[in-house]
């Protein structure tokens, strides 16, 4: 497969996957802010460290508000990792890849970008922007789904996935840097600090599953063990350690020992994962929380080098 091949899906497993979850985080933090009303009063400045694009926002001279922020994260093209800048390279990747891909995926991704590319503030001013984040979301549910039913199971599947898996696992450990480390001092009541866990695990769409597997209660450390090394659980980061190590030695067999590097460090970060407790992340930070997200990013330049440098 061409280097440049390879190159566009993964970054269009990454941009779509990004769009994903740039628009659950929105809806989740848009319904928390209006059951939450008047109890807390800082709600929106987080996404931006969540999405790793707080500097750049500042850049802008932006406040930090109720529509500001989902402008940003949404709609604003000189935000490289709003919902809109997502599905928009996405769709500029694909559409070189048109007899590359079957022509559901690109339709799929195609049309995605005709309804939600093109959208402004018009969508707050009408009160819609939990059915813009619906409609991102379900975009990417399409997409991958049409994605696994048809695409061959060859190296553009596995250059696809792992881009998809990286971005969530940085994702997950986003997520959780940024919550579990926020000061709850402040918050007023017991209730409010719950609220705000149940808004974590809905961002990883994980309420539901949690509730299931664990019967904790709102126990932050016990949230972030779930979300951190659950072995099921297909948005934990142990479980995206595990595919993304599981689609790199797909890869690796058709070119043996060309990067056996890349696929040690894959392994190393996956076996930590399996044996590591969540006091060890946490409380000793063997690994912490930064040092996992750095390896997953290592990884991702690690992909680049190895596979589309020519």
């Amino acid at each position: 497969m061409l280097s440049r091949v390879a190159e566009s899906l993964f970054w269009i497993g990454r941009y779509v996957e990004r769009a994903e979850n740039t628009a659950r985080m929105l809806n989740v933090n848009y319904y928390a802010t209006l059951e939450a009303s008047g109890v807390v009063s800082e709600q929106w400045s987080p996404l931006l460290s969540i999405s790793g694009s707080e500097a750049s926002f500042r850049e802008q001279g932006g406040r930090a508000d109720a529509r500001s922020v989902p402008s940003w994260l949404a709609f604003d093209r000189n935000n490289p990792g709003s919902i809109a800048s997502s599905i928009a390279r996405a769709r500029e990747n694909a559409r070189g890849l048109r007899d590359r891909i079957p022509s559901e995926m690109w339709e799929a991704l195609n049309r995605s970008y005709l309804s939600l590319c093109f959208q402004d503030d018009g969508i707050l001013d009408r009160d819609e922007l939990h059915e813009y984040c619906v409609a991102a979301r379900e975009a990417s549910h399409l997409f991958f789904g049409i994605a696994f039913a048809t695409l061959p199971r060859d190296e553009g599947w596995s250059f696809l996935r792992a881009g998809q898996i990286l971005e969530r696992g940085d994702n997950t450990l986003r997520l959780l840097q940024v919550r579990y480390r926020q000061k709850t001092g402040d918050l007023p009541q017991v209730a409010v600090h719950n609220h705000r866990w149940v808004a974590v695990l809905k961002s990883a769409s994980a309420y539901e599953a949690y509730q299931k597997r664990r019967h904790a209660g709102l126990d932050p450390r016990t949230i972030a063990e779930f979300l951190l090394l659950d072995p099921d659980f297909p948005r934990s980061v142990r479980h995206a350690a595990k595919n993304l190590h599981e689609t790199l030695e797909q890869i690796g067999r058709s070119r043996p020992d060309a990067h056996p590097g890349l696929l040690r460090e894959a392994a190393w970060l996956y076996a930590r994962l399996q044996h590591v407790g969540v006091d060890d992340i946490l409380t000793r930070e063997e690994p912490g929380l930064e040092a996992l997200l750095a390896e997953f990013n290592t990884l991702g330049r690690a992909i680049h080098e190895a596979y589309f440098v020519v």
